[in-house]
């Protein structure tokens, strides 16, 4: 920093003595010492520095450029700099790439630094020039000649130093200026450069350098020497190489190498260049013999060169280098897929393993399981891509037979391996990501059950050595790593599940999808047909979609009617017509024509007898009405809307505890004389599941005591006989199903309240919670006001 108040500090001398002394810009550098008399390009990216050149350009100035003692001062004073600097004459400065300014640097003599006598708007310094004297003695010629031999050894050694520094240093007429040339050409650090600077005689300077270049040598002819005992290996194998092949052609012009000598020669050097495990080669060499004395014609030479082409073209040893690097590896995969946080998680965490523990970790066995659409195959290409791996894919659905996994043994006619083989040939390494796709879907029958065959391919233990039919040597598949995929687990059997580290791709939600229309779907369906950025999407359109158009839990069905859109669009714009500016939810009918599917929302008002709960399918959560009518019977209860046994067992639960606590709940009704109806619409639709428990009983006892439910509530839970409220799954569908749906309040087990963390902070905000643990506190939030109810307490609400 400037000193305050105008002060300023000399290295030596009063005010007075020094005020003659010449004044120049002064430009301090962190890595450069320039040498008299020697042309060096100065790199400078200070303002300062830069003005300081640029004044001087303006007035055909010269500057003084200074080593710093530290590099790592923005703003150095007189302290930081080192005494002894070089005054410079420059050429023309250019502008780089990286924001610094190059220019050309003429050494003209060494100078003393004396003071700084200016700091804004660049350095100016007081300087004082140091004359070297140019005597010469007998002893100086001689010190002279014994460097110049030295150099002449150093150039005829070292290739990027060309003959026309010899030819200079030959020229140099004073020790000093010898000294400063030779200086400038070693490979010396920083500091004893600017030591060599500082050096003001000219013999010791040049006794220094000396020195310096005696080590150099011995260096030089030392890497020389083993250079050039490496080119005599190399030029020994080479001519080696070219004797073999003088033997050829001579066998050759004498016919005595037949095609089939030459095949079995070269089927033994792909197998010495291969790098194959010892019972590989071993059996490849056994197979080669009986080749080279097997007839051509015979019907089993085909079977034996079939397979040796396998074990050659298998890889044994070619991997490719992982990429590392975390952070780009999170940025790849967030800029290929939106949200799936677990699985990123987990390949982030296998790529830190691999970092700090490559040799001791063991390759991962993933499985990915969701529904169709959610990401799982085009998660494992860019898993491969973060990882700079090659990727393979497999698909196991509808196979039945064990030799697809295996392969079949070489006594059968037309035999090959198996898949998982077949699939490593066309990786080409030994470490790439293998994708196993539909694991769920293999079959079994009388040939085998395929899924017993990749226990060992996928258990870390087993499959260093696994055995194909028709390779018949161990096959390493330790270093590869697999990923299976699955919609659903049920049907894995437990033993291969058991093998896996299961990660859920669990549906998208709403405003998943309308992240990835946006971010992904759209822009790719616009570049494919010629659109360009027009039509705009908005996003009331995305959501009549999702909503109206698809029911799905992938984006799969949103991408075809995107693309839909698209085409229509395109059709316009080919036949000269113009273009719509931006796509809106009403212009949809227009494009798709009338909706195919319905989502759920709130009742219009507060009705006796139907409560409003949540479901969850394949496709994500929607909401779901609870009809009861009461009628004049023998207290028969029926059960319609194609419910599944676990939800008419919730069903009769509830009825059993309106009749249990009908005197607590003000019920004056004979259940023997009543028959009641309960049905959830959309018949259709096969409906199952616990989690209705409490939507039925509220339903039923708002038609057996007349009070209305309020339309705005949704719930969920399931009931047991003493009235407590359980806890469930799916809960972050079922609260985006109600919060689309238009309700405000929704009523969730207690136990559940763990699971919020998954929900939106955005519905969070928009809906209030209500955690319940049994029937009588959802009863008042529930049903409108109306009779007093005796013995039920007052709900406590949850905050949003």
């Amino acid at each position: 920093m400037p000193r305050k108040n105008g002060e300023k500090k000399t290295f030596f001398g009063s005010t007075e003595a020094i005020v003659n002394l010449p004044e120049y810009a002064l430009v301090p550098v962190r890595d450069t010492v320039i040498f008299p008399h020697l042309m060096s390009p100065l790199i400078v990216g200070r303002d300062r520095s830069v003005r300081a050149i640029e004044a001087a350009n303006e007035y055909n100035q010269r500057v003084i450029v200074c080593l710093q003692r530290d590099p790592e001062i923005q703003d150095p004073i007189l302290d930081d700099l080192f005494p002894i600097g070089t005054e410079v004459a420059l050429g023309r400065m250019l502008r780089m790439p990286d924001g610094t300014s190059s220019v050309i640097a003429q050494g003209e003599g060494r100078v003393r630094l004396i003071e700084i006598t200016q700091f804004e708007p660049y350095l100016r310094a007081r300087v004082q020039p140091i004359v070297e004297s140019r005597d010469k003695s007998l002893e100086i010629e001689a010190l002279m000649r014994a460097v110049l031999a030295l150099f002449e050894k150093a150039v005829r050694l070292t290739p990027n130093l060309p003959d026309d520094a010899y030819v200079a240093a030959m020229n140099s007429d004073t020790p000093g200026a010898l000294a400063d040339l030779v200086g400038s050409t070693l490979n010396l650090s920083i500091e004893k450069r600017q030591d060599l600077l500082e050096t003001l005689d000219p013999i010791t300077r040049l006794q220094k350098v000396s020195v310096g270049l005696a080590k150099e040598l011995d260096v030089l002819e030392l890497q020389s020497k083993i250079h050039t005992q490496v080119q005599e290996e190399v030029d020994k194998t080479q001519r080696e190489y070219y004797l073999r092949e003088q033997i050829k052609v001579i066998q050759h012009e004498l016919g005595e190498a037949d095609a089939q000598t030459r095949e079995t020669n070269e089927l033994r050097e792909k197998i010495a260049q291969a790098g194959m495990s010892k019972e590989a080669k071993e059996k490849a060499e056994h197979e080669l013999v009986r080749l080279a004395q097997m007839p051509s014609a015979a019907p089993e030479t085909g079977i034996i060169r079939t397979y040796l082409d396998w074990l050659i073209a298998v890889p044994w040893v070619k991997t490719t280098a992982d990429n590392l690097d975390i952070a780009a590896a999170a940025k790849l995969l967030d800029e290929q897929h939106y949200g799936l946080k677990k699985a990123k998680e987990r390949i982030l965490e296998y790529i830190a393993v691999r970092k700090l523990a490559a040799e001791k970790m063991r390759s991962p066995i993933l499985c990915f399981v969701g529904p169709p659409g959610t990401g799982k195959t085009s998660m494992g290409r860019s898993i491969a891509q973060s990882l700079g791996r090659a990727f393979v894919r497999v698909s196991l659905g509808g196979i039945h037979d064990e030799a697809e996994i295996r392969g079949h043994r070489r006594t059968y006619i037309g035999a090959l391996p198996g898949r998982i083989v077949q699939t490593m040939k066309r990786a080409g390494t030994i470490n790439p990501i293998f994708m196993l796709d539909e694991v769920d879907k293999i079959g079994a029958d009388f040939r085998g059950d395929p899924s017993a065959a990749l226990l060992e391919v996928l258990d870390p233990e087993q499959n260093h050595a696994f055995s194909d039919h028709y390779l018949d040597v161990a096959y390493d598949l330790s270093k590869v790593m697999f990923i299976t995929t699955a919609n659903i687990l049920e049907p894995i059997p437990p033993a291969l599940r058991d093998r896996m580290e299961v990660i859920e791709f669990p549906g998208y939600i709403e405003e998943e999808k309308v992240a990835i229309a946006k971010q992904f779907l759209i822009p790719r369906q616009k570049e494919e047909h010629g659109l360009g950025d027009a039509p705009k999407f908005s996003d009331e359109a995305i959501r009549g979609l999702i909503r109206e158009y698809t029911y799905e839990a992938g984006v799969r069905n949103l991408d075809r009617e995107l693309a839909n859109v698209c085409r229509k669009v395109a059709r316009t714009v080919a036949e000269g017509k113009r273009a719509p500016a931006s796509i809106t939810n009403e212009a949809l009918f227009k494009y798709l024509g009338p909706t195919k599917f319905t989502y759920g929302i709130k009742e219009e008002r507060d009705e006796i007898g139907v409560a409003t709960g949540v479901a969850v399918s394949d496709a994500g959560g929607d909401t779901m009405a609870v009809e009861v009518t009461l009628m004049r019977g023998k207290g028969g209860l029926q059960l319609t809307g194609q419910l599944g046994d676990v939800m008419q067992e919730s069903a009769q639960a509830a009825l059993s505890y309106a009749r249990t606590h009908a005197r607590e709940l003000g019920l004056k009704v004979n259940f023997d004389k009543l028959d009641i109806h309960i049905h959830v619409p959309e018949g259709a639709i096969p409906k199952d599941g616990p989690s209705a428990g409490i939507t039925i009983a509220t339903a039923l006892i708002s038609a057996l005591s007349h009070r209305a439910v309020h339309r705005d509530v949704a719930m969920t839970g399931e009931i047991t006989l003493r009235g407590r409220v359980l806890p469930i799954g799916g809960l972050r569908d079922k609260v985006l199903a109600a919060h689309r749906a238009g309700l405000k309040t929704m009523l969730i087990p207690k136990k559940n309240k763990k699971d919020m963390v998954d929900i939106p902070k955005k519905v969070q905000r928009e809906m209030q919670f209500i955690y319940v643990e049994r029937m009588d506190q959802v009863i008042p939030v529930a049903l409108s006001r109306g009779a007093a109810v005796r013995g039920l307490g007052a709900a406590k609400r949850g905050g949003k």
